[in-house]
């Protein structure tokens, strides 16, 4: 399929915008909204190579919005974003690279049995997240967050599912709620889809009008689903993070099954 094709079906549009708004909604929040959106480009014909790059322009459309909607309300914390968002880009260049020297395939098992640690960990832990306790970070503390952002770039570049759950995760270990912690996951996740989604540009990998029509709701949901967010805080935001990594979790051992 042409990658600057400019006509494109009323009925696919439609489900682009859809699809878009609720995997956007979602993602917004805690991530996992590639199990919808990717698969729905698939749906509308897309072969694969075309549906990776395209699903994560529309991502990055995704999490721009969420990041600027997070930023206005004060949830992002930029002193230390601004140190951090830069180191996961460099990650999801570098893991954007090397995916496409070595399969992913392999990243699978280890994913599922990530995610399964962090979903129990988060279920058994009632409170945590409910309230900030974000005081600073010692040098200690500095320099393991800066690992967490090049590691998860490079993850989201290199293989990509859950990757907003462990960011989620790793700033809810660094003492904020889950509002917080949301908000600067997604700035990450905004540095890291930017590093991967140039690399695709560059390797011809992009349906710009596909994406771009699912950004559009993508734009709307990633708005409705911070702001919803941002109001009713963790008692929306934790169920919900819940919710998606089980889901994440189920896709995961279905895709090795398979």
């Amino acid at each position: 399929m042409d990658t600057f094709v400019t006509t494109i079906d009323p009925q696919v549009i439609l489900i682009l915008l859809a699809a878009g708004f609720v995997a956007a909604f979602i993602d917004s929040v805690v991530g996992g909204g590639g199990l919808i959106s990717l698969p729905t480009f698939l749906l509308v014909g897309l072969p694969p190579h075309l549906a990776l790059g395209t699903n994560k322009l529309a991502g990055t459309v995704c999490s721009l919005t969420s990041f600027l909607s997070f930023l206005r309300s004060g949830k992002i914390r930029l002193d230390i974003i601004k140190y951090l968002f830069w180191l996961s880009l460099a990650g999801s260049v570098a893991g954007a690279y090397i995916v496409q020297q070595i399969p992913p395939v392999f990243l699978r098992p280890l994913v599922i049995s990530l995610l399964v640690l962090v979903a129990f960990y988060t279920f058994l832990r009632k409170n945590w997240g409910t309230n900030s306790r974000y005081t600073g970070l010692s040098a200690g503390m500095a320099v393991l967050a800066g690992l967490m952002a090049v590691a998860l770039g490079f993850y989201d570049g290199f293989f990509g599912p859950g990757a907003g759950s462990f960011l989620l995760f790793g700033f809810l270990f660094f003492g904020f709620d889950f509002v917080e912690a949301s908000g600067n996951a997604k700035a990450l996740n905004f540095a890291s889809n930017i590093g991967s989604l140039a690399t695709f540009v560059l390797l011809g990998a992009v349906q710009y009008v596909y994406g771009l029509t699912m950004g559009i709701g993508m734009m709307i949901g990633a708005c409705i689903g911070s702001q919803v967010a941002i109001r009713k805080g963790s008692t929306y935001v934790r169920p919900l993070f819940l919710g998606v990594t089980v889901a994440m979790i189920s896709k995961q051992i279905w895709d090795l099954l398979q």
